[in-house]
């Protein structure tokens, strides 16, 4: 029998060493998860740091079709991380790559490990306009339609790589 396979959505973001290329690694690495298809990826933005320092930012949003659990599709994505040189040494501290999971189908998780829908999403342009470019009709388990989001957050600088 086949497994269930749920569409997520993931973030990825970097802003140390050559981001653009970290980035652009770590989508051919989302395309090689086990039991994962890459269903689509949006273009490259660069974005200024938000709560946090250092250069800016190369952020993109992938869909993802899964057969694996949440927790574990989280422990995958920080498996890419470490391979790409991820250090946590404090909270939003700049970083080589940041690979989060945005959305799990209309899965609610709120455990010590992971939250789901992502808590600050609906308050990131650099989540929302890649995130939107590749699904204009995304909702957001428990806060409705994404799209309304992005005019809230028109103070945050980006642009298309």
């Amino acid at each position: 029998m086949q497994a269930q396979q749920t569409i997520a959505y993931i973030g990825i973001g970097g802003n140390l060493g050559d981001a653009r290329a970290t980035v652009e690694q770590a989508i051919v690495r989302l395309a090689s998860l086990p039991g994962s298809q890459l269903l689509r990826v949006s273009s490259l933005y660069r974005t200024a740091p938000v709560d946090s320092s250092g250069d800016d930012y190369v952020n993109a949003v992938a869909q993802v079709a899964t057969t694996l659990a949440p927790t574990d599709l989280l422990h995958a994505l920080q498996r890419v991380e470490l391979d790409h040189g991820r250090e946590r040494p404090y909270r939003n501290a700049p970083r080589t790559l940041d690979l989060d999971v945005l959305l799990y189908g209309e899965a609610r998780i709120d455990s010590a490990e992971l939250q789901v829908p992502h808590p600050r999403m609906s308050q990131r342009a650099f989540v929302l306009a890649p995130l939107l470019e590749i699904d204009p009709a995304v909702s957001i388990p428990g806060a409705g339609p994404a799209a309304p989001y992005l005019a809230g957050i028109t103070d945050q600088p980006i642009s298309r790589l």
